[in-house]
């Protein structure tokens, strides 16, 4: 029976899996070794949980490990009745733990033209693309982190099958405060009151009446009958009147006696050639 953890009644402490202990080698066979981490449920160390002091297989559990040799192990699985401990440090977050949108920390190990890759505990570093690093442009990663900033970022994505996670700094940071120009407001200004111009006389025609008085279009006008509103005429305007009137008469008077004279200057003429035409008695 497997348990994901336990309390251990001697120490009142709870076990659970990836908990780090210094133990101590107590027993060696050629399955592994038994050790001592302070607990009252014994502990094993398998041997493919050995590290290997190099790359060469372990043939022999006695070539690693000594009795009372402490060693750094970790708890792997927890059964009914012992611990199944490791050597090799466990990953603080499994695949399964990776779920999108939950922040991780952890330190940027390389960067590339494209991103960073960061050190977050799980099998594959993450990758922080230049697009996520901050908000607005980014030339080069290099101008947000180096190598060893300790960054917190959030899962964007992951593909276990690919063994990608994809990670994204910008999306904790806050977003930046777009400032809008204040809008001028445009004062309303009265305009400027103009000076008064002075009223300019009207000009108008004057014509002469044949007596020698002048008399203007508008009121020839007024007199004629063109005048739009209508007016009892005033007493300049019944004046003027008889005076076009006495001119109009005079002028006909003038004109018949300029005929009489005309007429009568060629009877006399008509006369004289007629008087100085007869003989002499």
């Amino acid at each position: 029976m497997e348990s994901s953890a336990v309390t251990d009644n001697e120490t009142s402490v709870e076990i659970k899996p990836k908990m780090h202990f210094t133990g101590k080698v107590v027993k060696i066979s050629l399955a592994g070794a038994a050790i001592d981490i302070g607990q009252a449920m014994p502990a094993v160390l398998h041997v493919s949980q050995i590290v290997p002091p190099t790359e060469e297989p372990i043939k022999r559990v006695s070539d690693v490990l000594q009795i009372g040799q402490e060693i750094e192990v970790w708890v792997k699985r927890i059964k009914e009745d012992h611990f199944e401990l490791t050597m090799f440090k466990p990953l603080d977050l499994e695949w399964r733990d990776l779920k999108k949108g939950m922040t991780v920390k952890g330190s940027v190990v390389r960067l590339e033209k494209f991103g960073a890759f960061i050190e977050i505990g799980a099998e594959r570093p993450g990758l922080v693309h230049i697009s996520e690093m901050a908000h607005g442009y980014v030339k080069q990663p290099s101008d947000i982190v180096k190598e060893g900033d300790e960054v917190e970022a959030e899962v964007l994505d992951v593909n276990r099958r690919k063994k990608q996670i994809k990670l994204s700094m910008k999306a904790l940071l806050p977003e930046p405060v777009k400032v809008e120009e204040p809008v001028r407001s445009v004062e309303f200004q009265m305009p400027r009151e103009r000076p008064a111009r002075k009223p300019q006389p009207k000009k108008t025609n004057r014509r002469k009446n044949e007596d020698g008085t002048e008399i203007s279009d508008e009121l020839l006008a007024n007199l004629s009958g063109e005048s739009q509103a209508e007016a009892e005429p005033t007493f300049m305007e019944i004046a003027i009147r008889a005076a076009m009137e006495k001119a109009k008469v005079r002028k006909q008077e003038q004109e018949k006696a300029r005929k009489a004279k005309a007429v009568s200057n060629v009877q006399e003429d008509i006369l004289s050639r007629t008087l100085s035409s007869k003989p002499s008695a």
